[in-house]
């Protein structure tokens, strides 16, 4: 049966998450009901990358299975169904074991920090008008980037085998008048950006050092770290795959 990689973004507000959950409203339930209202009969679809209630993407991807093959032609209706809030964007044949979520090479993931009052920020940044040293964020990114176990930044009661994650970019932005942490890796724990932007923050701002920051990562310290960060910043950015996986 043809797979295909459903590609999809989404302002995140209004949403309980990204996967389908009992008696919530997420980004699969609303993508799952417009297909049966559009073509009269249920899809299955597989998550690529879970993102948490109030969190934006630019990309993530769902795979799903369609016997009778899927025009792309299609997402215009598929659009014309779904909240304002979520659009598919492409609709790409890939070979029959391919896996939206196994097959990932890498998910990357920018946080976003405003200054000032901005009403056109406000749902899309955390508003801090504090000072910030930004040296010390510098730093503490290029620890990140050194580390490979992240328990001390996964949410307590997370079913992983492992917590270990391979960071290729840590580093602090300014991007459209914003703060901006950049972190790209093989994959993320829950809640883990929102942890080490959340800890990176007391720091820039007196209330932990650098030498804190370090030990905490390496001690696996989870009551030490701070994941206050309100989801409303955090942007999943893409979601990259091998280019052989495509048909």
């Amino acid at each position: 049966m043809p797979r295909y990689f459903l590609e999809v973004f989404y302002k995140g507000d209004g949403f309980s998450g990204f996967q389908v959950q009992s008696n919530a409203t997420t980004i699969q339930s609303e993508i799952e009901k417009a297909f049966l209202i559009f073509f009269r009969k249920p899809v299955s679809l597989t998550g690529s990358s879970r993102t948490d209630a109030g969190v934006h993407a630019l990309q993530n991807y769902f795979h799903f299975d369609w016997e009778t093959g899927f025009r792309e032609e299609t997402l215009y209706n598929l659009n014309a169904i779904l909240p304002a809030g979520i659009v598919l964007k492409s609709a790409k044949l890939v070979k029959p074991d391919a896996h939206c979520r196994f097959h990932a090479l890498s998910r990357e993931y920018k946080y976003y920090i405003s200054d000032s009052k901005n009403p056109f920020l406000e749902d899309r940044s955390w508003y801090l008008p504090y000072s910030l040293d930004t040296h010390k964020l510098e730093k503490c990114a290029a620890l990140i980037k050194q580390c490979t176990d992240f328990t001390a930044f996964s949410k307590r009661n997370t079913q992983v085998k492992t917590f270990n994650c391979n960071i290729h970019e840590s580093c602090w932005l300014k991007e459209n008048g914003c703060l901006v942490y950049h972190v790209k890796a093989n994959r993320f724990l829950r809640g883990m950006v929102r942890g080490l932007t959340g800890t990176m923050i007391r720091v820039a701002r007196g209330n932990m050092n650098v030498e804190s920051f370090e030990n905490l990562i390496k001690e696996h310290n989870q009551s030490a770290a701070d994941f206050s960060a309100p989801s409303k910043g955090l942007f999943l950015i893409r979601v990259s795959y091998p280019e052989d996986i495509f048909l």
